[in-house]
């Protein structure tokens, strides 16, 4: 600890810079952003975001597929022009009939 409070780990030199992979353990860079809702909970225009690695991608959508809630799948670099259109908010934090592209 330093005399302000806990000192920052350095930074991972195996970690990407961007957005992570949203798969439990993974530590990969995603490429692609699987948007989804909850029908019993969300509003039928709430999406929420998913990141996904190329190794991750089918596994995740499967298993919101599989469950009525995956809504779309998009290159992550679609998302900063779905966010600014107002078509749900990016949470990475949240650790397949996949629709391909994204308006």
């Amino acid at each position: 600890m330093g005399e302000d409070g806990p000192v920052p780990a350095p930074p991972d030199s195996d970690s990407p810079a961007g957005p992570r992979c949203s798969a439990r353990g993974c530590r990969s860079g995603a490429t692609w952003a699987l948007r989804w809702n909850n029908p019993r909970l969300h509003e039928p225009q709430r999406r929420k975001t998913w990141l996904a690695c190329e190794a991750h991608v089918e596994h995740l959508g499967s298993f919101l597929s599989m469950r009525g809630m995956l809504r779309e799948r998009c290159d992550v670099a679609d998302l900063p022009a779905l966010e600014a259109a107002g078509a749900g908010r990016l949470e990475p934090e949240n650790a397949v009939n996949l629709k391909p592209g994204c308006p």
